[in-house]
């Protein structure tokens, strides 16, 4: 199986929660309309009260909740002016943390899983799974196999329809997910032509 991770680049800020883990230092988790959840640390310049984490908190959720990431850096950018002059230099490394995890968050991931199950199919199939494993160690190939499944039903492509030469001895189906009409990944299934 070959499962793609929801892409940030389509993703919309569900959340954004700040909590005091020491008077000067923070932790920022990131939940987008996707389910994903990222946790940041953060090393505060100075200690950050309850008070003023609370007010970051929901001027931030105000600004960028059901926004895409893209749009993000422009919506926060004058965010730490609007605060006391002792707290700014926190807001701005909040911010910078937030901006980080935007950017770094944003390459397409995947899970590869039961690869060994391969060889289990018939006498013949092994032979030719050495091309199949490679393959799938690269992940351009797969990404661009998962991209060739439409949005709204299964693809389904058997040996030779493979655009990817070491694939020609599988079949592979793949299909969209997603909440919504929307599929934010997809997901695909690996075997021989037979299964």
């Amino acid at each position: 199986a070959v499962v793609q991770y929801p892409s940030l680049t389509r993703s919309t800020v569900r959340h954004v929660e700040l909590l005091s883990l020491a008077p000067a230092r923070l932790m920022l988790v990131l939940i987008t309309d996707t389910g994903r959840v990222e946790q940041r640390m953060i090393d505060c310049p100075a200690p950050f009260g309850e008070t003023s984490l609370a007010d970051l908190r929901a001027r931030l959720n105000s600004r960028v909740v059901g926004r895409r990431f893209a749009d993000v850096p422009r919506l926060v950018q004058e965010l730490p002016e609007s605060f006391d002059s002792e707290d700014r230099g926190t807001v701005s490394t909040v911010l910078s943390t937030l901006l980080e995890t935007l950017v770094e968050e944003t390459e397409e991931r995947l899970m590869i899983g039961g690869t060994s199950n391969l060889t289990r199919f018939g006498h013949d199939f092994p032979v030719m799974i050495r091309p199949v494993l490679e393959a799938l160690e690269e992940q351009v190939v797969l990404l661009k196999l998962l991209g060739e499944a439409t949005d709204s039903g299964m693809t389904v492509r058997i040996g030779h329809e493979n655009a990817h030469e070491g694939l020609n001895s599988t079949s592979v189906v793949a299909v969209g997910y997603g909440s919504g009409d929307e599929a934010v990944a997809k997901l695909g299934v690996v075997g021989p032509t037979r299964m």
